[in-house]
């Protein structure tokens, strides 16, 4: 069994790589790329693109250690029979969720815009949670799959940092799950929020987890 000490804040977590999963949040068209539900909202989608190069080289190395990966994709059933009436009217978006767009409708399983990005798009036998909602354990299996195989450990990655991955952290953390997010692997579309959401994880002496850049990470996992 392999077990590693990676260097985070506001402490250094020891690691068991047989019951560890790599987490990687919401990677998706419709919120990294133009015509998706993330500029429906006015955003700038580019600022997300800073979390994919990192999550790249991170998401390599751990197919090569072995380490059980899973991705997360938040969108709603074709009918919105699981989309929340007041989450579809929220706003004032330039499309509303269901709506056509330029990768097919808003935000909704099945189409081009609801799929992970090619630069991270899931090896076969990685799972994939289609989830309805911010958090990856709301009306999910993923708590039920990461405790049939043993998980304890989650290296949380994704967007944005602190909607969807402070989501799920807390989530995680209330189920007994330690989280370790990897700062440069996650964005927002609002940088203050990104450094605001990594500050609460790791505050209180890491009252929801841990923080590290995914350099840290690396260098453990090349450790012996």
């Amino acid at each position: 069994m392999a077990v590693k000490r990676i260097e985070a804040e506001p402490s250094t977590v020891v690691v068991e790589l047989d019951h560890a999963a790599l987490v990687i949040i919401d990677m998706q068209r419709d919120f990294l790329e133009s015509g998706g539900f993330g500029e429906t909202l006015g955003n700038n989608v580019a600022l997300l693109k800073a979390a994919v190069a990192p999550l790249q080289t991170m998401l390599a190395a751990a197919r090569k250690s072995g380490m059980l990966i899973i991705h997360t994709r938040e969108g709603h059933r074709p009918d919105l029979s699981d989309a929340p009436k007041h989450k579809v009217e929220r706003g004032e978006p330039s499309l509303r969720i269901g709506q056509p767009g330029p990768m097919g409708r808003i935000l909704v399983r099945g189409e081009p815009g609801h799929d992970i990005i090619p630069e991270l798009y899931p090896a076969p036998g990685e799972p994939v949670i289609d989830k309805p909602g911010k958090g990856a354990f709301y009306q999910t299996d993923l708590e039920l799959m990461l405790k049939n195989r043993e998980i304890d450990t989650l290296l949380v990655c994704g967007v944005t940092t602190e909607v969807c991955v402070n989501t799920t952290v807390r989530e995680a953390n209330d189920r007994g799950f330690r989280c370790v997010v990897l700062s440069d692997c996650c964005a927002s579309y609002f940088p203050e929020f990104h450094e605001a959401g990594l500050a609460m994880i790791k505050a209180q002496g890491g009252i929801f987890g841990w923080v590290t850049p995914s350099t840290k990470v690396l260098a453990a996992l090349d450790s012996h």
